[in-house]
Protein backbone atom coordinates (compact mmCIF):
# COMPACT_ATOMS: atom_id res chain seq x y z
CA UNK A 1 0.00 0.00 0.00
CA UNK A 2 1.42 3.39 -1.00
CA UNK A 3 1.73 6.25 1.54
CA UNK A 4 -0.73 8.36 -0.47
CA UNK A 5 -3.30 5.57 -0.19
CA UNK A 6 -2.75 5.42 3.60
CA UNK A 7 -3.05 9.21 3.87
CA UNK A 8 -6.26 9.21 1.83
CA UNK A 9 -7.64 6.40 3.99
CA UNK A 10 -6.82 8.37 7.17
CA UNK A 11 -8.58 11.44 5.71
CA UNK A 12 -11.61 9.33 4.76
CA UNK A 13 -11.87 7.76 8.22
CA UNK A 14 -11.53 11.18 9.90
CA UNK A 15 -14.30 12.71 7.77
CA UNK A 16 -16.67 9.73 7.65
CA UNK A 17 -17.20 9.27 11.37
CA UNK A 18 -16.35 5.57 11.14
CA UNK A 19 -14.83 4.49 14.45
CA UNK A 20 -12.37 1.88 13.16
CA UNK A 21 -10.99 0.48 9.90
CA UNK A 22 -8.79 -2.62 9.65
CA UNK A 23 -6.89 -3.74 6.57
CA UNK A 24 -4.86 -6.94 6.50
CA UNK A 25 -2.53 -7.99 3.77
CA UNK A 26 0.11 -10.71 3.66
CA UNK A 27 2.79 -8.02 4.17
CA UNK A 28 1.17 -5.79 6.79
CA UNK A 29 -1.79 -4.98 8.98
CA UNK A 30 -3.20 -1.48 9.28
CA UNK A 31 -5.70 -0.34 11.89
CA UNK A 32 -7.05 3.21 11.98
CA UNK A 33 -9.17 4.13 14.98
CA UNK A 34 -11.08 7.39 15.00
CA UNK A 35 -11.08 7.92 18.76
CA UNK A 36 -9.30 10.69 20.75
CA UNK A 37 -7.21 8.22 22.76
CA UNK A 38 -5.80 6.46 19.68
CA UNK A 39 -4.33 7.89 16.47
CA UNK A 40 -3.30 4.99 14.26
CA UNK A 41 -1.34 1.82 14.60
CA UNK A 42 0.52 -0.16 12.01
CA UNK A 43 1.64 -3.72 12.64
CA UNK A 44 3.92 -5.50 10.21
CA UNK A 45 3.54 -9.28 10.20
CA UNK A 46 6.91 -9.85 11.92
CA UNK A 47 7.07 -6.85 14.28
CA UNK A 48 4.43 -4.88 16.10
CA UNK A 49 4.63 -1.07 16.11
CA UNK A 50 2.08 1.22 17.74
CA UNK A 51 2.00 4.99 17.75
CA UNK A 52 1.71 6.80 21.07
CA UNK A 53 -1.71 8.17 22.03
CA UNK A 54 -2.39 11.65 20.75
CA UNK A 55 -1.79 14.31 23.41
CA UNK A 56 -4.44 16.95 23.77
CA UNK A 57 -3.32 20.47 24.66
CA UNK A 58 -5.79 22.75 26.37
CA UNK A 59 -5.61 26.37 25.29
CA UNK A 60 -5.25 28.94 28.06
CA UNK A 61 -8.05 31.46 28.19
CA UNK A 62 -7.80 34.97 29.60
CA UNK A 63 -9.09 35.29 33.15
CA UNK A 64 -11.29 38.39 32.97
CA UNK A 65 -14.37 38.91 30.78
CA UNK A 66 -12.80 42.05 29.27
CA UNK A 67 -9.68 40.13 28.25
CA UNK A 68 -11.85 37.38 26.79
CA UNK A 69 -13.85 39.86 24.69
CA UNK A 70 -10.65 41.54 23.42
CA UNK A 71 -9.06 38.18 22.59
CA UNK A 72 -12.19 37.03 20.71
CA UNK A 73 -12.35 40.30 18.77
CA UNK A 74 -8.66 39.98 17.83
CA UNK A 75 -9.22 36.41 16.63
CA UNK A 76 -12.23 37.40 14.50
CA UNK A 77 -10.36 40.28 12.87
CA UNK A 78 -7.24 38.21 12.20
CA UNK A 79 -9.00 35.14 10.82
CA UNK A 80 -11.16 37.04 8.35
CA UNK A 81 -8.31 38.41 6.23
CA UNK A 82 -5.83 35.53 6.51
CA UNK A 83 -5.67 32.16 4.81
CA UNK A 84 -5.01 29.13 7.02
CA UNK A 85 -2.60 26.38 5.99
CA UNK A 86 -3.91 23.18 7.60
CA UNK A 87 -2.36 19.79 8.31
CA UNK A 88 -3.27 17.35 5.53
CA UNK A 89 -2.35 14.34 7.71
CA UNK A 90 -1.97 13.24 11.33
CA UNK A 91 1.60 13.27 12.62
CA UNK A 92 4.35 15.28 14.28
CA UNK A 93 4.96 18.86 13.10
CA UNK A 94 8.54 20.02 12.42
CA UNK A 95 9.58 23.55 11.40
CA UNK A 96 13.03 22.41 10.18
CA UNK A 97 14.23 19.75 7.73
CA UNK A 98 16.68 18.57 10.44
CA UNK A 99 17.73 19.80 13.90
CA UNK A 100 20.87 21.55 12.60
CA UNK A 101 19.12 23.34 9.69
CA UNK A 102 17.19 26.63 9.77
CA UNK A 103 13.37 26.68 9.84
CA UNK A 104 11.54 26.56 6.52
CA UNK A 105 9.60 29.72 7.45
CA UNK A 106 9.35 32.17 10.33
CA UNK A 107 6.77 34.83 11.17
CA UNK A 108 7.21 37.56 8.54
CA UNK A 109 8.65 35.19 5.89
CA UNK A 110 7.32 35.44 2.35
CA UNK A 111 6.19 32.18 0.77
CA UNK A 112 5.16 31.27 -2.75
CA UNK A 113 2.49 28.78 -3.69
CA UNK A 114 4.04 25.28 -3.67
CA UNK A 115 6.93 26.25 -1.37
CA UNK A 116 7.65 23.88 1.54
CA UNK A 117 6.64 25.44 4.88
CA UNK A 118 7.11 22.48 7.26
CA UNK A 119 7.35 18.71 7.61
CA UNK A 120 4.85 16.34 9.20
CA UNK A 121 6.19 12.95 10.24
CA UNK A 122 3.67 10.14 10.00
CA UNK A 123 4.62 6.50 10.53
CA UNK A 124 8.35 7.28 10.18
CA UNK A 125 7.77 9.05 6.84
CA UNK A 126 8.60 12.74 6.56
CA UNK A 127 6.01 14.55 4.43
CA UNK A 128 6.84 18.02 3.12
CA UNK A 129 3.87 20.36 3.48
CA UNK A 130 3.62 23.04 0.80
CA UNK A 131 1.96 26.44 0.94
CA UNK A 132 -1.35 26.61 -0.88
CA UNK A 133 -1.04 30.37 -1.42
CA UNK A 134 1.58 33.08 -1.96
CA UNK A 135 1.84 35.53 0.90
CA UNK A 136 3.47 36.44 4.20
CA UNK A 137 3.48 34.15 7.27
CA UNK A 138 1.62 36.08 9.97
CA UNK A 139 1.45 33.42 12.67
CA UNK A 140 2.76 29.91 13.33
CA UNK A 141 -0.01 28.13 15.25
CA UNK A 142 1.88 24.97 16.27
CA UNK A 143 5.04 24.46 18.34
CA UNK A 144 7.93 22.55 16.81
CA UNK A 145 7.99 18.75 17.40
CA UNK A 146 4.38 18.58 18.60
CA UNK A 147 1.62 16.23 17.43
CA UNK A 148 -0.97 17.58 14.98
CA UNK A 149 -4.38 16.30 13.94
CA UNK A 150 -5.82 16.06 10.44
CA UNK A 151 -7.08 19.49 9.27
CA UNK A 152 -5.50 21.30 12.25
CA UNK A 153 -4.47 24.90 11.43
CA UNK A 154 -0.67 25.26 11.17
CA UNK A 155 -0.03 28.75 9.74
CA UNK A 156 -1.89 32.00 9.09
CA UNK A 157 -0.86 33.59 5.79
CA UNK A 158 -1.64 37.10 4.56
CA UNK A 159 -2.05 36.68 0.79
CA UNK A 160 -0.22 39.02 -1.60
Amino acid sequence: MEIKEVQNLIKFVAKSGVSEVKIENKDFKLTIKNKPEYVTSATPVTTQVAMAPQMQVAAQTPTTPTQTAVAEADNQIDDSKYITIKAPIIGTFYKKPSPDKPSYVEVGSSVNEGEVVCIIEAMKLFNEIESEVSGKIVKILVDDATPVEFDQPLFLVEPF
